[in-house]
């Protein structure tokens, strides 16, 4: 009754106090939504064109029998498949009205069987489910730089400087344009060919959890001649990137919070000193320390949950926009096209828990100061 009291005397600054926490929240809780969904996608995407887990012989050789069975037998493994890598330079002469293009390549030689180990659209895995001899599969943003269409004939001047003729089968979109802007696919066979070796690099894998990749990778490599390269391990330092990125976001934007915090610190003072004489009497009939603090702890409770309930409505709100309608964004400069949510629960009970910790810090100052008031010097 007194919490409610106090707070209904000063209604427009008790607005702008909660307002001012609503704020903070609400920018809180969309930054780390739209960061979950920036790191999210830009994982999904990379995943798309990237194995989970990559083993690479100490030396190329022929295709490991044993290794094949035990990746059969092992239930964490969806698909696998033989591939050769190499780097090299495309180009595509000029022609009628065409300049030449040219681009770096990090070229995959692969089995049908890649279409199940990456998770590409269907029309894409269908193309390098069906690569035949001397046909490649271009990255979107590879095949626009280079300047080639399905149908387009290439030329390859790889890593060992030989050199072959390759027919575009097609292209390929993962929204990573760091991949899409560098890779391409062509048949084992025709990469075998071209470095003169029926030898393979190594083996790509899919598996069921991509998180199980490195301990997949230990148990395969243990006794073969193998080393694992989990994809957490390729993109280690992008993940450390983005998880140091979120930190920093939410730490710069909780500063918001504690600065509407100490609105609330002001509200409370302003009404200790306001309400003095009549703390001072309800200390003098009775009432004890512990009832004063409680009193205006609960004020500041109560303009916190305030401030936490309009900040969570109108940062879900924000939230719900953005995946209605995602912020598109040059896939040149962020790697990814467009920037999505993803609103996840152990975000909100933290930002809900540390914002009504900060608000109830702010409100103890005053409230300790109410406590303390001397009743008998204040009524003298």
């Amino acid at each position: 009754m007194l919490a409610r009291a106090h707070l209904s005397r000063r209604r427009t600054q008790n607005l702008l106090t909660v307002l001012g926490i609503a704020v903070g929240v609400m920018v809180l809780i969309a930054a780390l939504s739209l960061t979950n969904g920036f790191t999210a996608a830009l994982v999904d995407a990379t995943l798309r064109a990237s194995p989970h887990l990559s083993l690479t012989a100490f030396a190329p050789s022929q295709r490991d029998a044993g290794l094949e069975r035990q990746m059969r037998a092992d239930p964490r493994v969806v698909a696998f498949t033989p591939f050769v890598g190499d780097k090299g330079l495309l180009t595509r002469p000029a022609s009628a009205g065409r300049a030449a293009g040219v681009d770096f390549a990090t070229l995959f030689g692969v089995t049908p069987d890649e279409a199940r180990v990456l998770q590409l659209a269907p029309t894409e895995s269908e193309l390098l489910r069906s690569l035949g001899r001397d046909e490649v599969l271009l990255g979107a943003a590879l095949a626009r730089s280079v300047g080639a269409f399905t149908g387009d004939e290439v030329r390859l001047l790889n890593s060992t400087q030989r050199r072959a003729s390759l027919r575009v089968k097609g292209v390929f979109s993962t929204g990573n344009y760091l991949i899409d802007s560098a890779y391409a696919f062509t048949s084992l066979e025709t990469l075998q060919r071209l470095q003169g070796t029926r030898n393979v690099t190594g083996y790509q894998l899919r598996l069921r959890d991509p998180a199980a990749a490195p301990a997949v990778g230990d148990a395969l490599t243990r006794t073969r001649p193998y080393s694992a390269l989990p994809w957490q391990g390729l993109y280690g330092t992008l993940l450390d990137q983005l998880a140091l990125q979120k930190k920093v976001i939410g730490f710069v934007v909780f500063l918001i919070v504690i600065v509407a915090a100490f609105g609330i610190a002001n509200v409370l003072t302003l009404a200790v000193f306001e309400k003095t004489q009549e703390i001072a009497i309800l200390r003098a009939i009775g009432a004890t320390r512990s009832v004063i603090t409680r009193t205006f702890l609960l004020e500041g409770a109560l303009l916190g949950l305030a401030g936490l309930l309009l900040g969570n409505l109108l940062g879900l709100g924000i939230s719900a926009y953005f995946t209605v309608r995602p912020f598109h964004i040059p896939g040149d400069l962020y790697f990814i096209t467009s920037l999505p949510v993803e609103v996840r629960a152990a975000d909100l009970l933290w930002v809900n828990a540390v914002g009504l910790g900060t608000t109830l810090l702010a409100a103890l100052i005053p409230a300790r100061r109410a406590a303390n008031v001397e009743p008998a010097r204040i009524i003298r």
